[in-house]
């Protein structure tokens, strides 16, 4: 047999294979869609939330505090909080929808036993489930920034990127999670959910820069959310960088190792 044809009779079952994971992780969001097209009430509510915090900054926390001073000059601290927020709304959104929803259909609903015994595969759960609740984290931050336009904390059209930058931080997020999931015994254990995002929202620069944290600067950069904020905050104050890239590198690997580690466990939960 020719090195050709040998090479033919490995890549063409690779390539049968990804076309149909991703038709099968289509599966997986249409029933998502389906779903809660009958409990539509639950996914409007989250679009509250922003409007709430923005509010409270805006309107009340914000006028006390003034100007921020930044690498590129003050600016109002309303202006440099808000980002931070939508970063922030985006991890949550991500985190609650990959946790809570994903335990309740491995361990009680037994939904992907069923789905299992068709011809998905854990890789297409995985991916399907993920990308529902990338979806549901894009439209609340699509909200979270026409209230900030609406509340006039945009202060360049460069603000649009905060759009993709959320998406990356809600994918590195959504599959970090999923995959922890995958290793609780029951609901007692979702205690550990607040545990690790309360303290990555209170010290990812979130509320003050990172300068301010004085020697602990190094602790706040190893947070992951802190990557999602520098993001976020660079795209809404119009500031770009090279080191932007390091912070799209740390959110991509996070994505990548949580979607093996999510596909795999579900595999050994489920096909063992």
């Amino acid at each position: 047999m020719s090195a050709t044809a040998v090479d033919d009779t490995i890549t063409a079952p690779a390539l049968r294979v990804v076309p149909g994971t991703l038709r099968g992780a289509g599966r997986m969001v249409e029933r998502s869609i389906l779903v809660y097209r009958r409990t539509w009430l639950i996914i409007v509510s989250g679009f509250f939330e922003p409007l709430f915090y923005l509010l409270s900054i805006r309107i009340g926390f914000g006028a006390l505090v003034g100007d921020v001073q930044t690498p590129n000059g003050p600016v109002d601290y309303a202006v440099f909080v808000a980002p931070a927020l939508m970063a922030s709304s985006a991890m949550n959104g991500a985190v609650y929808d990959s946790t809570m929803n994903i335990f309740f259909k491995l361990k009680h609903a037994r939904l992907y036993e069923t789905v299992l015994s068709t011809p998905l595969g854990p890789s297409a759960v995985a991916i399907g489930e993920i990308t529902w609740a990338l979806m549901r984290g894009v439209l609340y931050s699509v909200a979270f920034l026409g209230c900030m336009a609406a509340l006039g904390m945009v202060i360049s059209w460069w603000a649009l990127l905060a759009l993709p930058a959320c998406v990356l931080i809600g994918l590195a997020f959504a599959s970090a999670g999923m995959a922890v999931t995958t290793y609780m015994r029951g609901w007692n254990d979702f205690e550990f959910i607040p545990a690790a995002t309360l303290p990555m929202f209170v010290l990812s620069a979130t509320f003050y820069p990172v300068s301010s944290y004085g020697g602990l600067s190094w602790v706040v950069q190893l947070s992951p959310l802190y990557h999602g904020v520098a993001l976020v905050r660079a795209a809404c104050l119009g500031e770009g960088s090279w080191g932007l890239l390091g912070h799209v590198t740390v959110l991509a690997v996070m994505t990548v190792i949580g979607l093996r580690v999510a596909s795999r466990r579900i595999g050994t939960l489920l096909l063992t």
